[in-house]
């Protein structure tokens, strides 16, 4: 009896032991991954931590806070890119409105000293003025527009629209002006009406845009389509052009804010660089999609997809 208690207690003992010992490795090696933890955090690299162990908790723990590092790394890095995108868009703003403002006040200027022009002069300066005035303005309700649509305080009430409809009536607004310009304009709309979810304001406002931009942009090709489709869950729109297109190298930064071609400061092409940003926040808002696909001088094409309303 008192031989069998002995081994007891020993058994109790050693897995006594057994268990301190597990804590204070256990404790050692959590205090290890909080030290690399410190060290990595500190230095913002893409280090992962590594530790061999065979405690399932623990591994557990470490993808899981692997995951976070990333995380965090994907946000210091999107964060990162943010700041540049503001002090970019903050230069551009200035340039952009600092142009047609100087401008202005060289005319006002003009019409100020020079008290002996004539009527017609005067009436031609003014006529000048009103002009680059209306854009500074349009400038601006653009920058407002876009502000308002990334902090979420613009409401889109969606609704079932004919696609079809609205594609016909905003290539027609730009009929003149295609026509002036001597663009050969291909419309691919069906003749039945091809119903989506969305807003019409919205949709107007993104046609206008993709539209306004392929005769900007693509004016060297002097070609224009409007192509309208449905798929089993979608309504597919695009907008395409034959003129200078969008290098690979800059596709994944033309629906950011202010991105502009490089020749876009030019005067004859001049944007504010917000269009295709507006246009993106909009799709999404109604749920949709916008994508570009380009080669330079062959096809260049917007295509916004939106949900499919099926008729009853």
């Amino acid at each position: 009896m008192l031989t069998l208690a002995i081994i007891v207690i020993i058994v109790l003992v050693i897995i006594i032991y057994l268990q301190h010992r597990a804590k204070s490795v256990r404790s050692a090696q959590i205090n290890k991954i909080g030290e690399r933890l410190e060290v990595i955090m500190a230095d913002k690299s893409g280090e992962k931590l590594l530790l061999f162990t065979s405690d399932p908790a623990l591994q557990v723990l470490m993808t899981k806070m692997n995951a976070l590092l990333e995380m965090n790394l994907k946000s210091i890095a999107e964060n990162a890119k943010s700041q540049i995108m503001v002090r970019k868009m903050l230069s551009n703003i200035s340039h952009d409105l600092k142009t047609p403002l100087t401008v202005v006040f060289g005319y006002v200027e003009a019409l100020a000293l020079n008290q002996d022009m004539s009527t017609e002069e005067r009436q031609e300066l003014l006529s000048k003025v009103h002009q680059k005035t209306s854009q500074t303005i349009h400038l601006i309700d653009t920058f407002f527009n876009l502000a308002k649509l990334e902090s979420g305080d613009t409401a889109f009430p969606l609704t079932r629209l004919d696609m079809s409809e609205l594609c016909r009536v905003n290539i027609l607004q730009f009929y003149d002006m295609l026509a002036t310009k001597g663009f050969e304009v291909h419309i691919d709309i069906p003749d039945h009406a091809a119903f989506a979810l969305g807003n019409e304001d919205a949709i107007n406002r993104v046609l206008n845009n993709l539209i306004s931009n392929a005769i900007r942009y693509g004016a060297d090709g002097k070609t224009l389509g409007l192509k309208l489709y449905e798929e089993q869950d979608e309504v597919c729109v695009v907008v395409w052009d034959r003129g200078q297109g969008v290098r690979d190298s800059h596709k994944n930064f033309v629906f950011e804010r202010m991105y502009t071609l490089d020749d876009s400061r030019n005067k004859a092409v001049q944007g504010s660089g917000l269009g295709l940003t507006i246009a993106k926040r909009l799709i999404e808002t109604m749920g949709g999609s916008i994508h570009l696909s380009s080669k330079p001088y062959e096809k260049t094409e917007f295509l916004f997809r939106l949900k499919k309303v099926k008729m009853n």
